[in-house]
């Protein structure tokens, strides 16, 4: 089980999004869908899928949360065309943020928000090997903006197998962005790829609980560590949820759960949720004692 998981809130559309996406990407497919009832947003869909062979989880649970541009995803493709097929799909009924062009970084790239909202940045490798196909990168702005090292950083020194690597810094004369920030750079958590980049320009977005990051625990006491580097926010701690420093959303679970949510009944299912929904720091122990009715 991939150790970071990516899970994007919908509000009615995870299950058309999950079937559009899992149609374009290679090595992708559907693995299982949930329903949950009873819950503060009413009945919601669940559903796990992998693109490119990565996790991806999706939730539809109503019009709280809109993506932004804040968090968006960078897909390698090994051909120009590729990058062509899936803006041809992707930009439909959505938002251009950069054109599809050539530019100094890359022959062929471009910028959009599908039709659900949710960004990519889809660019052609121009022969570079591809390590990992999405990318998620996280965009620094407003109060955040030139704190992407210092975020990186951080990350790095929560998770196990990190490295950060800044490719690109500006320069003068590129404000009003600050010199010596970062333009660009890679870094690595738990073994999975992440990019971010400062921007100091008045976008008017930044994190929110659209886009968060869903780490699998094996242990109480991991789930417990997590929590106490991570979470920043008490008002946000909420079902296994947690706010960082920097604003970024995280889910912190055991993955004892999906275990639960894929061979449970419904009445297992059911006791498991509304024990969950009590919680804000998941407890492993009272979860498993739910699902056995105890």
């Amino acid at each position: 089980m991939q150790g970071i998981a990516t899970h994007l809130w919908y509000d009615k559309d995870a299950k058309e999004a999950a079937a559009l996406y899992t149609s374009l990407f290679p090595n992708s497919r559907i693995r299982s869908t949930n329903t949950l009832h009873d819950t503060p947003s009413g009945t919601v869909d669940l559903v796990s899928i992998e693109l490119c062979g990565q996790d991806f989880r999706m939730i539809s649970a109503g019009p709280y949360f809109k993506f932004t541009p804040a968090i968006s995803f960078l897909v390698a493709c090994e051909t120009k065309d590729e990058v062509d097929r899936l803006w041809q799909t992707l930009s439909q009924d959505g938002q251009v943020m950069m054109e599809l062009g050539s530019y100094p970084f890359s022959e062929r790239y471009g910028w959009l928000a599908d039709r659900f909202g949710l960004s990519w940045q889809l660019m052609y490798a121009g022969g570079r090997p591809i390590m990992q196909t999405i990318t998620p990168v996280l965009m620094f702005t407003g109060a955040n903006s030139g704190k992407a090292e210092e975020a990186m950083n951080f990350y790095a020194s929560v998770f196990p197998q990190s490295s950060v690597n800044v490719q690109m810094r500006y320069g003068k004369g590129q404000e009003p962005d600050t010199e010596g920030t970062v333009t660009f750079a890679n870094f690595t958590l738990d073994g999975e790829q992440f990019a971010a980049m400062d921007s100091a320009h008045p976008h008017g977005f930044g994190f929110n609980e659209a886009i968060s990051f869903l780490v699998h625990c094996e242990s109480q006491q991991e789930i417990d560590r997590y929590w106490e580097r991570l979470s920043a926010d008490p008002k946000s701690e909420q079902c296994g949820w947690l706010k960082d420093k920097y604003g970024v959303s995280w889910q912190i679970v055991p993955t004892a759960m999906d275990e639960m949510m894929s061979s449970g009944d419904a009445q297992q299912i059911a006791r498991v949720t509304q024990a969950f929904l009590k919680m804000k720091k998941f407890d492993i122990a009272a979860l498993w004692a739910a699902y056995e009715g105890k």
